[in-house]
Protein backbone atom coordinates (compact mmCIF):
# COMPACT_ATOMS: atom_id res chain seq x y z
CA UNK A 1 0.00 0.00 0.00
CA UNK A 2 1.64 3.44 -1.17
CA UNK A 3 2.61 5.92 1.72
CA UNK A 4 0.28 8.88 1.83
CA UNK A 5 2.46 11.94 0.96
CA UNK A 6 2.98 15.05 4.16
CA UNK A 7 2.28 17.92 3.15
CA UNK A 8 4.57 21.24 4.19
CA UNK A 9 3.34 23.65 6.08
CA UNK A 10 3.57 27.25 4.92
CA UNK A 11 2.13 30.29 6.57
CA UNK A 12 -0.31 28.34 8.41
CA UNK A 13 -1.28 26.52 4.91
CA UNK A 14 -0.34 22.97 4.34
CA UNK A 15 1.34 22.44 0.55
CA UNK A 16 1.90 19.96 -1.52
CA UNK A 17 4.27 19.76 -4.17
CA UNK A 18 5.66 17.60 -7.14
CA UNK A 19 8.85 17.22 -5.68
CA UNK A 20 8.03 14.48 -2.78
CA UNK A 21 11.15 12.84 -0.89
CA UNK A 22 11.58 9.78 0.55
CA UNK A 23 12.05 9.56 4.40
CA UNK A 24 14.34 5.93 4.83
CA UNK A 25 14.18 3.55 8.25
CA UNK A 26 18.14 3.85 9.31
CA UNK A 27 17.64 -0.10 10.26
CA UNK A 28 15.74 -1.81 7.51
CA UNK A 29 16.23 0.94 4.47
CA UNK A 30 13.03 0.93 3.95
CA UNK A 31 10.88 4.14 3.00
CA UNK A 32 8.77 5.74 6.32
CA UNK A 33 7.41 8.59 5.15
CA UNK A 34 7.32 10.87 1.89
CA UNK A 35 7.21 14.59 2.07
CA UNK A 36 6.95 17.54 0.12
CA UNK A 37 9.92 19.50 -0.59
CA UNK A 38 9.46 23.59 -0.44
CA UNK A 39 11.80 25.64 -3.34
CA UNK A 40 13.39 29.31 -3.34
CA UNK A 41 9.84 30.69 -4.02
CA UNK A 42 8.11 28.98 -0.87
CA UNK A 43 10.41 29.66 1.33
CA UNK A 44 10.55 33.60 0.34
CA UNK A 45 6.30 33.24 0.86
CA UNK A 46 6.87 32.18 3.71
CA UNK A 47 9.60 34.90 5.11
CA UNK A 48 6.97 37.56 4.02
CA UNK A 49 4.08 35.73 5.54
CA UNK A 50 6.14 35.75 8.91
CA UNK A 51 7.40 39.75 9.07
CA UNK A 52 3.80 40.65 7.99
CA UNK A 53 2.18 38.66 10.79
CA UNK A 54 4.83 40.00 13.57
CA UNK A 55 3.05 42.68 14.87
CA UNK A 56 -0.13 40.30 15.37
CA UNK A 57 1.97 37.64 17.19
CA UNK A 58 3.44 40.43 19.57
CA UNK A 59 -0.13 41.80 20.34
CA UNK A 60 -1.41 38.42 21.24
CA UNK A 61 -2.25 38.29 24.89
CA UNK A 62 -0.34 36.07 27.20
CA UNK A 63 -2.63 34.28 28.08
CA UNK A 64 -3.89 33.04 24.21
CA UNK A 65 -0.22 31.60 23.55
CA UNK A 66 -0.53 29.89 26.92
CA UNK A 67 -3.57 28.69 25.94
CA UNK A 68 -2.26 27.92 22.59
CA UNK A 69 0.87 25.92 24.07
CA UNK A 70 -1.52 23.62 26.78
CA UNK A 71 -3.34 22.71 24.09
CA UNK A 72 -0.58 21.66 22.11
CA UNK A 73 0.59 19.50 24.86
CA UNK A 74 -2.82 18.01 25.57
CA UNK A 75 -2.65 16.90 21.59
CA UNK A 76 0.90 15.74 22.17
CA UNK A 77 -0.09 13.56 25.13
CA UNK A 78 -2.89 11.75 22.96
CA UNK A 79 -0.22 11.17 20.12
CA UNK A 80 2.49 9.58 22.30
CA UNK A 81 2.70 6.50 21.02
CA UNK A 82 2.17 7.48 17.53
CA UNK A 83 5.06 10.33 17.77
CA UNK A 84 7.05 7.66 19.09
CA UNK A 85 6.79 5.28 16.13
CA UNK A 86 7.30 8.47 14.36
CA UNK A 87 10.53 8.92 16.12
CA UNK A 88 11.39 5.69 15.90
CA UNK A 89 11.30 4.76 12.45
CA UNK A 90 12.58 8.07 10.99
CA UNK A 91 15.69 8.58 13.46
CA UNK A 92 16.41 4.79 14.07
CA UNK A 93 16.12 5.53 17.67
CA UNK A 94 15.51 3.09 20.50
CA UNK A 95 11.36 2.88 20.79
CA UNK A 96 11.86 3.37 24.49
CA UNK A 97 13.96 6.15 23.94
CA UNK A 98 11.46 7.71 21.09
CA UNK A 99 8.93 7.21 23.77
CA UNK A 100 11.33 9.07 26.44
CA UNK A 101 11.46 11.79 23.67
CA UNK A 102 7.98 12.53 23.22
CA UNK A 103 7.29 12.61 27.21
CA UNK A 104 10.30 14.83 27.64
CA UNK A 105 8.27 17.45 24.94
CA UNK A 106 5.72 17.52 27.34
CA UNK A 107 7.96 19.37 29.84
CA UNK A 108 9.03 21.85 27.19
CA UNK A 109 5.35 22.65 26.10
CA UNK A 110 4.76 23.09 30.13
CA UNK A 111 7.50 25.34 30.64
CA UNK A 112 6.76 27.51 27.40
CA UNK A 113 3.27 27.87 28.51
CA UNK A 114 4.27 29.12 31.83
CA UNK A 115 6.18 31.52 30.36
CA UNK A 116 3.98 32.88 27.86
CA UNK A 117 2.20 34.71 30.86
CA UNK A 118 5.69 35.45 32.70
CA UNK A 119 8.61 36.71 30.87
CA UNK A 120 6.86 38.73 27.70
CA UNK A 121 5.34 42.29 28.91
CA UNK A 122 6.88 41.38 32.34
CA UNK A 123 9.87 43.96 33.14
CA UNK A 124 11.48 45.87 36.45
CA UNK A 125 11.73 49.06 37.57
CA UNK A 126 14.97 50.54 37.99
CA UNK A 127 16.70 53.16 40.39
CA UNK A 128 18.31 56.00 38.38
CA UNK A 129 19.55 58.27 40.73
CA UNK A 130 22.57 57.20 40.96
CA UNK A 131 23.85 60.82 39.76
CA UNK A 132 22.32 64.01 40.87
CA UNK A 133 21.16 64.31 37.65
CA UNK A 134 18.75 61.88 37.98
CA UNK A 135 17.16 62.59 40.80
CA UNK A 136 13.36 62.13 41.17
CA UNK A 137 13.89 59.92 37.46
CA UNK A 138 12.42 56.66 37.52
CA UNK A 139 12.75 54.02 35.01
CA UNK A 140 11.04 50.73 34.15
CA UNK A 141 12.27 47.50 31.64
CA UNK A 142 9.85 45.49 29.47
CA UNK A 143 10.45 42.31 27.59
CA UNK A 144 9.47 42.71 23.98
CA UNK A 145 9.43 39.69 20.80
CA UNK A 146 12.39 40.13 18.54
CA UNK A 147 10.01 39.17 15.79
CA UNK A 148 10.53 36.45 13.01
CA UNK A 149 12.98 33.87 13.94
CA UNK A 150 14.89 30.76 11.86
CA UNK A 151 15.13 27.91 13.22
CA UNK A 152 17.07 24.83 11.72
CA UNK A 153 17.17 21.53 13.58
CA UNK A 154 18.69 18.18 13.84
CA UNK A 155 18.11 14.29 13.08
CA UNK A 156 19.48 12.92 16.53
CA UNK A 157 16.28 14.75 18.39
CA UNK A 158 13.43 15.36 15.88
CA UNK A 159 10.50 16.02 18.36
CA UNK A 160 11.95 17.39 21.39
CA UNK A 161 14.69 19.80 19.43
CA UNK A 162 12.38 21.35 17.20
CA UNK A 163 10.06 21.94 20.49
CA UNK A 164 12.90 23.38 22.01
CA UNK A 165 12.52 26.14 19.25
CA UNK A 166 8.81 27.06 19.03
CA UNK A 167 7.40 26.62 22.35
CA UNK A 168 9.59 29.42 23.05
CA UNK A 169 8.89 31.12 20.18
CA UNK A 170 4.93 30.89 21.11
CA UNK A 171 5.91 31.64 24.83
CA UNK A 172 7.62 35.21 23.34
CA UNK A 173 5.18 35.98 20.51
CA UNK A 174 7.71 35.24 17.42
CA UNK A 175 6.53 34.17 13.92
CA UNK A 176 9.33 31.63 12.81
CA UNK A 177 10.20 29.84 10.00
CA UNK A 178 12.09 26.46 10.75
CA UNK A 179 14.12 23.97 8.73
CA UNK A 180 14.10 20.30 9.93
CA UNK A 181 16.51 17.77 9.63
CA UNK A 182 16.44 16.19 6.02
CA UNK A 183 16.90 12.39 7.55
CA UNK A 184 13.55 13.59 9.91
CA UNK A 185 10.81 16.09 8.22
CA UNK A 186 7.96 14.15 9.06
CA UNK A 187 8.54 14.19 13.12
CA UNK A 188 8.85 18.21 12.75
CA UNK A 189 5.85 18.45 10.10
CA UNK A 190 3.24 16.65 12.38
CA UNK A 191 4.34 18.48 15.68
CA UNK A 192 3.72 21.79 12.76
CA UNK A 193 0.01 20.54 11.99
CA UNK A 194 -0.72 19.81 15.79
CA UNK A 195 0.44 23.64 16.37
CA UNK A 196 -1.38 24.93 13.58
CA UNK A 197 -4.98 23.14 14.37
CA UNK A 198 -4.86 23.89 18.27
CA UNK A 199 -3.39 28.04 17.20
CA UNK A 200 -7.05 28.31 14.97
CA UNK A 201 -8.97 26.85 18.09
CA UNK A 202 -7.57 29.74 19.91
CA UNK A 203 -7.06 32.18 17.90
CA UNK A 204 -3.19 33.02 17.50
CA UNK A 205 -2.23 33.34 13.71
CA UNK A 206 -1.91 30.43 12.20
CA UNK A 207 0.08 31.96 9.57
CA UNK A 208 2.84 32.52 12.33
CA UNK A 209 4.03 28.85 11.43
CA UNK A 210 5.81 27.43 8.94
CA UNK A 211 7.69 24.23 8.12
CA UNK A 212 9.77 23.32 4.92
CA UNK A 213 12.04 20.93 4.14
CA UNK A 214 14.40 22.19 1.86
CA UNK A 215 17.92 21.70 0.02
CA UNK A 216 20.83 23.25 1.74
CA UNK A 217 20.86 25.70 -0.95
CA UNK A 218 18.14 27.08 -0.76
CA UNK A 219 17.82 27.05 3.15
CA UNK A 220 20.63 29.94 2.89
CA UNK A 221 18.17 32.39 2.33
CA UNK A 222 16.84 31.98 5.86
CA UNK A 223 20.30 32.47 7.20
CA UNK A 224 21.45 35.61 4.96
CA UNK A 225 17.72 37.65 4.42
CA UNK A 226 17.26 40.56 7.01
CA UNK A 227 14.02 39.48 7.69
CA UNK A 228 14.38 36.78 10.27
CA UNK A 229 15.78 39.02 13.32
CA UNK A 230 17.47 35.67 15.03
CA UNK A 231 18.47 32.21 13.86
CA UNK A 232 18.66 29.38 16.21
CA UNK A 233 20.65 26.48 14.48
CA UNK A 234 21.20 23.05 16.50
CA UNK A 235 23.75 20.99 14.56
CA UNK A 236 27.68 20.44 14.05
CA UNK A 237 30.01 22.77 14.69
CA UNK A 238 31.52 22.93 10.97
CA UNK A 239 27.87 24.48 9.84
CA UNK A 240 27.13 26.28 12.53
CA UNK A 241 29.81 28.78 12.53
CA UNK A 242 29.52 28.88 8.88
CA UNK A 243 25.96 30.41 9.79
CA UNK A 244 27.02 32.53 12.11
CA UNK A 245 29.28 34.59 9.70
CA UNK A 246 26.30 34.37 7.21
CA UNK A 247 23.87 35.62 9.53
CA UNK A 248 24.78 39.54 8.90
CA UNK A 249 23.15 41.49 12.07
CA UNK A 250 20.32 39.10 13.18
CA UNK A 251 20.91 37.82 16.66
CA UNK A 252 22.26 34.19 16.20
CA UNK A 253 22.33 31.08 18.79
CA UNK A 254 24.06 27.99 18.02
CA UNK A 255 23.87 24.58 20.24
CA UNK A 256 26.65 23.08 18.34
CA UNK A 257 28.29 19.33 18.94
CA UNK A 258 31.14 18.25 21.79
CA UNK A 259 33.00 15.43 22.92
CA UNK A 260 31.80 15.29 26.20
CA UNK A 261 33.94 14.35 29.45
CA UNK A 262 33.21 12.09 32.57
CA UNK A 263 35.99 12.24 35.46
CA UNK A 264 35.34 9.24 38.20
CA UNK A 265 37.09 10.55 41.20
CA UNK A 266 38.44 8.45 44.02
CA UNK A 267 35.83 7.20 46.25
CA UNK A 268 33.08 6.52 44.38
CA UNK A 269 31.03 3.78 44.29
CA UNK A 270 31.55 1.96 40.24
CA UNK A 271 28.46 -0.18 39.69
CA UNK A 272 26.52 2.90 40.39
CA UNK A 273 29.02 5.01 38.44
CA UNK A 274 28.65 2.32 35.47
CA UNK A 275 24.76 2.00 35.63
CA UNK A 276 24.97 5.69 34.36
CA UNK A 277 27.50 5.86 32.30
CA UNK A 278 26.37 2.83 30.22
CA UNK A 279 23.13 4.61 28.94
CA UNK A 280 24.91 8.05 28.88
CA UNK A 281 27.57 6.71 26.66
CA UNK A 282 25.48 4.22 24.44
CA UNK A 283 22.07 5.13 24.62
CA UNK A 284 20.60 5.69 20.70
CA UNK A 285 23.79 4.89 19.50
CA UNK A 286 26.10 7.57 21.17
CA UNK A 287 24.14 9.95 18.49
CA UNK A 288 23.49 12.74 21.35
CA UNK A 289 26.31 15.67 21.03
CA UNK A 290 26.28 15.04 25.06
CA UNK A 291 27.27 11.66 25.24
CA UNK A 292 29.60 10.65 27.01
CA UNK A 293 32.80 10.19 24.86
CA UNK A 294 35.86 10.61 27.00
CA UNK A 295 35.99 8.85 30.62
CA UNK A 296 38.74 9.64 32.84
CA UNK A 297 39.02 7.28 35.73
CA UNK A 298 41.06 7.58 38.44
CA UNK A 299 43.89 5.11 39.15
CA UNK A 300 42.03 3.59 43.03
CA UNK A 301 39.09 2.31 40.61
CA UNK A 302 40.43 2.33 37.00
CA UNK A 303 40.61 -1.59 36.99
CA UNK A 304 37.34 -2.46 38.79
CA UNK A 305 35.47 0.42 36.56
CA UNK A 306 37.35 -0.88 33.27
CA UNK A 307 36.21 -4.40 34.09
CA UNK A 308 32.96 -3.95 35.05
CA UNK A 309 32.36 -1.40 31.89
CA UNK A 310 33.68 -4.00 29.51
CA UNK A 311 31.28 -6.42 30.54
CA UNK A 312 28.30 -4.43 30.44
CA UNK A 313 28.95 -2.96 26.99
CA UNK A 314 30.40 -6.07 26.11
CA UNK A 315 26.40 -7.79 26.27
CA UNK A 316 24.73 -4.39 24.38
CA UNK A 317 24.60 -5.24 20.40
CA UNK A 318 23.00 -3.03 17.53
CA UNK A 319 19.72 -4.07 17.36
CA UNK A 320 16.01 -3.46 16.06
CA UNK A 321 15.01 -0.59 17.31
CA UNK A 322 11.46 -1.56 17.29
CA UNK A 323 12.61 -3.90 19.90
CA UNK A 324 11.72 -2.80 23.11
CA UNK A 325 15.22 -4.24 24.63
CA UNK A 326 17.64 -2.28 22.24
CA UNK A 327 19.53 0.23 23.56
CA UNK A 328 22.56 0.96 20.87
CA UNK A 329 20.47 1.12 17.61
CA UNK A 330 21.72 1.97 13.89
CA UNK A 331 23.83 5.89 13.46
CA UNK A 332 21.84 7.85 11.09
CA UNK A 333 23.85 6.54 7.64
CA UNK A 334 26.64 4.44 5.88
CA UNK A 335 28.45 7.45 5.87
CA UNK A 336 28.24 8.30 9.69
CA UNK A 337 29.27 4.23 10.28
CA UNK A 338 32.56 4.57 7.41
CA UNK A 339 33.79 8.42 9.65
CA UNK A 340 33.50 6.40 12.81
CA UNK A 341 35.66 3.18 11.73
CA UNK A 342 37.56 5.31 10.10
CA UNK A 343 38.34 7.17 13.25
CA UNK A 344 38.57 3.74 15.60
CA UNK A 345 41.07 2.54 13.04
CA UNK A 346 43.00 5.31 13.15
CA UNK A 347 43.58 5.67 16.86
CA UNK A 348 44.54 1.77 16.85
CA UNK A 349 46.70 2.58 14.29
CA UNK A 350 48.26 5.28 16.49
CA UNK A 351 48.53 2.68 19.73
CA UNK A 352 45.04 2.08 21.10
CA UNK A 353 43.57 -0.51 22.38
CA UNK A 354 40.02 -1.91 21.67
CA UNK A 355 38.40 -3.16 25.22
CA UNK A 356 35.28 -4.48 23.21
CA UNK A 357 34.03 -3.68 19.99
CA UNK A 358 34.44 -2.30 16.43
CA UNK A 359 38.49 -2.37 15.69
CA UNK A 360 37.85 -0.33 12.45
CA UNK A 361 39.25 -3.04 10.36
CA UNK A 362 35.98 -4.16 9.26
CA UNK A 363 32.52 -3.92 8.88
CA UNK A 364 30.68 -1.64 6.41
CA UNK A 365 26.78 0.27 6.22
CA UNK A 366 25.92 2.07 10.45
CA UNK A 367 25.34 -0.67 12.47
CA UNK A 368 27.94 -0.64 14.90
CA UNK A 369 28.73 -2.48 18.16
CA UNK A 370 28.99 -0.45 21.39
CA UNK A 371 32.83 0.36 21.76
CA UNK A 372 35.39 1.34 24.49
CA UNK A 373 39.30 2.13 23.28
CA UNK A 374 41.81 2.70 25.64
CA UNK A 375 45.55 4.68 25.21
CA UNK A 376 44.10 7.14 22.56
CA UNK A 377 46.59 9.71 21.40
CA UNK A 378 45.26 13.27 22.41
CA UNK A 379 45.64 14.20 18.77
CA UNK A 380 43.46 11.62 17.43
CA UNK A 381 40.07 12.34 15.70
CA UNK A 382 38.31 10.22 18.11
CA UNK A 383 39.70 12.45 21.34
CA UNK A 384 39.65 15.82 19.53
CA UNK A 385 36.49 15.69 17.34
CA UNK A 386 32.31 14.71 18.27
CA UNK A 387 32.40 11.20 17.53
CA UNK A 388 28.20 10.97 17.75
CA UNK A 389 28.69 6.85 17.80
CA UNK A 390 29.00 3.84 20.25
CA UNK A 391 32.42 4.92 21.20
CA UNK A 392 33.81 5.69 24.99
CA UNK A 393 37.74 6.19 25.68
CA UNK A 394 39.07 5.32 28.94
CA UNK A 395 42.07 7.02 30.48
CA UNK A 396 43.34 7.03 34.18
CA UNK A 397 44.60 10.10 36.01
CA UNK A 398 46.03 10.04 39.72
CA UNK A 399 45.25 14.02 40.38
CA UNK A 400 41.74 15.05 40.15
CA UNK A 401 43.31 18.61 38.78
CA UNK A 402 45.32 17.19 36.11
CA UNK A 403 41.54 15.41 35.21
CA UNK A 404 40.16 18.66 35.44
CA UNK A 405 43.07 20.11 33.08
CA UNK A 406 42.32 17.10 30.64
CA UNK A 407 38.32 17.95 30.24
CA UNK A 408 39.45 21.27 29.28
CA UNK A 409 42.04 20.00 26.50
CA UNK A 410 39.20 20.24 24.10
CA UNK A 411 37.78 23.10 21.34
CA UNK A 412 34.48 22.23 23.08
CA UNK A 413 32.67 22.77 26.23
CA UNK A 414 29.14 22.06 26.34
CA UNK A 415 28.69 19.42 29.63
CA UNK A 416 30.89 17.40 31.77
CA UNK A 417 29.92 14.69 34.35
CA UNK A 418 31.78 14.50 37.57
CA UNK A 419 31.76 11.31 40.27
CA UNK A 420 32.75 12.60 43.72
CA UNK A 421 32.37 12.09 47.00
CA UNK A 422 33.83 15.12 47.62
CA UNK A 423 32.18 18.51 47.44
CA UNK A 424 35.58 20.60 47.49
CA UNK A 425 36.22 18.87 44.03
CA UNK A 426 32.92 19.20 42.97
CA UNK A 427 33.52 23.36 43.42
CA UNK A 428 36.74 23.17 41.93
CA UNK A 429 34.72 21.09 38.98
CA UNK A 430 32.67 23.87 38.77
CA UNK A 431 34.81 26.58 38.99
CA UNK A 432 37.19 25.39 36.36
CA UNK A 433 35.66 23.32 33.77
CA UNK A 434 35.37 25.07 30.24
CA UNK A 435 32.00 23.76 29.66
CA UNK A 436 28.58 25.06 29.80
CA UNK A 437 27.32 22.96 32.46
CA UNK A 438 29.04 20.68 35.12
CA UNK A 439 26.96 17.96 36.58
CA UNK A 440 28.12 16.01 39.62
CA UNK A 441 27.56 12.67 40.23
CA UNK A 442 26.12 11.92 36.75
CA UNK A 443 26.64 11.77 33.33
CA UNK A 444 27.04 15.03 30.86
CA UNK A 445 24.09 13.50 28.89
CA UNK A 446 21.44 14.18 31.93
CA UNK A 447 19.47 17.11 30.94
CA UNK A 448 15.87 18.35 31.80
CA UNK A 449 14.44 20.70 29.54
CA UNK A 450 13.65 24.10 31.43
CA UNK A 451 17.48 24.28 32.91
CA UNK A 452 19.84 26.64 30.64
CA UNK A 453 21.85 24.36 28.09
CA UNK A 454 24.49 25.57 25.67
CA UNK A 455 28.27 25.48 25.61
CA UNK A 456 31.92 27.22 25.03
CA UNK A 457 34.42 27.70 22.75
CA UNK A 458 33.72 25.25 19.59
CA UNK A 459 30.09 23.95 21.49
CA UNK A 460 27.87 27.03 20.41
CA UNK A 461 26.97 30.51 21.86
CA UNK A 462 23.64 31.21 24.03
CA UNK A 463 21.34 28.61 25.92
CA UNK A 464 18.78 26.46 25.08
CA UNK A 465 15.95 25.44 27.90
CA UNK A 466 12.56 27.64 27.90
CA UNK A 467 13.05 30.55 29.97
CA UNK A 468 16.67 31.36 28.11
CA UNK A 469 15.21 30.75 24.93
CA UNK A 470 12.14 33.06 25.78
CA UNK A 471 15.17 35.42 26.94
CA UNK A 472 16.92 35.49 23.69
CA UNK A 473 13.79 35.59 21.28
CA UNK A 474 13.25 38.82 23.36
CA UNK A 475 14.61 41.87 23.94
CA UNK A 476 14.70 44.75 26.81
CA UNK A 477 12.95 48.10 25.95
CA UNK A 478 13.60 50.94 28.23
CA UNK A 479 11.17 53.98 30.12
CA UNK A 480 12.18 56.65 31.79
CA UNK A 481 10.52 59.17 33.23
CA UNK A 482 11.80 62.53 33.93
CA UNK A 483 10.02 64.39 37.26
Amino acid sequence: MPLDVTPFVLAGQPVETADVRDATDPWGGGVVGRVCHADASHLGSALEASARVAKRTAATPGHVRRDVLLGCLRRIEAEHEELARLCRAEAGKPVTAARGEVSRMFDTFRAAAEEATRIVGSGEVLALDVASSAAGYRGMVKRLPVGPCAFITPFNFPLNLVAHKIAPAIAAGCPFVLKPAPATPGCALRLAHILVDTMREHGYPAESVSVLPMDVEVAETLVTDDRPKLLSFTGSAAVGWVLKAKAGRKKVTLELGGNAACVVDEGVDVEAAVKKIVPGAFGYAGQSCISVQRLLVHDSCYETLRERLVAVVSSLKCADPADESTTVGPVINDVAGRRIRSWIAEAVAAGASVCCGEDGAGGSGNRLDATVLEGVPHNAGLWREEVFGPVVILERFAEFDNALATVNDSDFGLQAGVFTPSLDHAMRAWDTLEVGGVVINQVPSWRVDPMPYGGVKGSGLGREGVRYAVEDMTEPRLLVVAP
